[in-house]
């Protein structure tokens, strides 16, 4: 993998941090600004909204800019983002801050993950894309629980602080190590837009919000379930989450390797899988062992749908892929949103903190369904077919990637 891979990967560490870090330190922030911790919890919402909103805002005012440039751009406005919050007087500006830094968010994401794909062999592909997911995924293992230690211990402050310096980190890789790689000609706005018009595209992006809102209307809840539940301590919830963000790691990197073998089994798998296994979390929830088990198998099998969902609306958005691969990142966070939302209802319906194990499960089962609609229809269709090097059928597949400037930066 091209080292420029590793610079993308070095900024979704510092955006993956800065969303989920929010979460361990809400209490903190609630008692220094002197607000109630659900007034608090806007600062997660508020970053979910200005992902779903940034995503096709920032892509779009990127489509006249070479993408080499707009990820620069997209990680100086992140450092921005992260500095406000850091030294924000008063709650509204804590929360201007956040919003600042979502808009990066699904931009980055979109981008890179093209950026990505084009640099390297065409049956690499969404092993690339899983490559700079891994800095997503690993700020759940390190980022996420090191930021809370520093928030708690040195002041949350300072942790937002030093993901402003991961941002900086991040800005100088992408400014070193990313090639110039020229926009596509001919590429306007409305092209992106009549990308987001094909079936495929529409149906992967519901893949995704179904299937990872399956994971996070779990993952929401996991602090109640666990300590009331499972009869875990408090301070344990840290520690499961980091099992949680090894199941990511392990997920994604196997979803990208499979990926590029065969696209569609390895997401119908996943997504069974993560049904079934979302099914029996309301079982294994009453048992610690079990439920630390189970809890692995989630994030492994949710992060696994990731690289095949964003490499299928990449293959069906080709000839203006930006903006429905940005779009696709923030169809993660609507899943996110509306799985914590139907979750919640369970919940407060009085079924029980395990409820929304079974939400996540529908979800998930419901995306499988979709994954074999879409199969059928590719099939009905007569679609061009990949082949499991991810050329097109009949056509000879390449070591190398097309982009003479890709090209360069591989054998650099």
């Amino acid at each position: 993998m091209p080292l420029a891979i590793l610079a993308l990967a070095i900024g979704a560490f510092g955006i993956g941090t800065t969303e989920f870090v929010i979460l361990g330190l809400l209490p903190e922030v609630a008692a220094d600004y002197g607000v109630s911790i659900p007034t608090a919890g806007h600062l997660v919402s508020g970053y979910a909204v200005g992902v779903l909103l940034g995503a096709p805002l920032m892509t779009a005012l990127g489509t006249k800019i070479p993408r080499k440039r707009m990820l620069m751009a997209l990680m100086g406005l992140f450092i921005v983002g992260n500095l406000v919050s850091a030294l924000a007087p008063v709650f509204g500006l804590m929360l201007t801050g956040r919003v600042i830094a979502s808009l990066t968010h699904g931009a980055f994401f979109g981008i890179g993950a093209v950026v990505a794909a084009e640099l390297v062999a065409p049956h690499k592909k969404a092993g690339a894309i899983a490559m700079m997911f891994t800095g997503l995924t690993l700020a759940n293992v390190i980022g996420v629980p090191l930021g809370t230690y520093i928030g708690q211990t040195a002041g949350w402050r300072v942790t937002f602080v030093l993901v402003a310096a991961l941002g900086v980190v991040g800005l100088l890789g992408v400014a070193k190590l990313v090639p110039d790689l020229p926009r596509p000609e001919g590429v306007r706005l409305r092209h992106e837009l009549t990308a987001l018009r094909d079936p495929q595209v529409l149906l992967a992006m519901a893949m995704t919000v179904l299937g990872f809102g399956g994971v996070f209307a779990a993952i929401t809840y996991i602090a109640p379930m666990m300590t009331e539940t499972a009869g875990f301590a408090d301070s344990s919830v840290t520690w499961l989450l980091v099992l949680f963000g090894v199941g990511m790691v392990g997920g994604n990197l196997v979803g990208g390797r499979f990926a590029d073998r065969a696209l569609m089994p390895m997401l119908l798998v996943s997504l069974g899988a993560l049904a079934l296994v979302l099914a029996l979390f309301t079982v294994t929830a009453h048992h610690k062992a079990a439920a630390a088990v189970t809890v692995t198998l989630v994030g492994a099998l949710g992060f696994a749908t990731v690289p095949p969902l964003q490499k299928r609306v990449l293959d069906h958005a080709q000839g203006a892929p930006t903006l429905a691969s940005a779009v696709n990142i923030g169809a993660f966070n609507l899943g996110n949103a509306l799985a914590a939302w139907l979750g919640g209802l369970t919940i407060s319906a009085g079924l029980g903190y395990t409820s929304p194990n079974w939400v996540g499960a529908l979800l998930a089962l419901a995306a499988l369904v979709l994954a074999l609609v879409s199969a059928l229809l590719e099939r009905r269709t007569g679609a061009p077919s990949r082949t499991a090097t991810g050329s097109v059928r009949g056509t000879p597949a390449s070591d190398e990637p097309a982009d003479p400037a890709a090209r360069a930066a591989v054998r650099g």
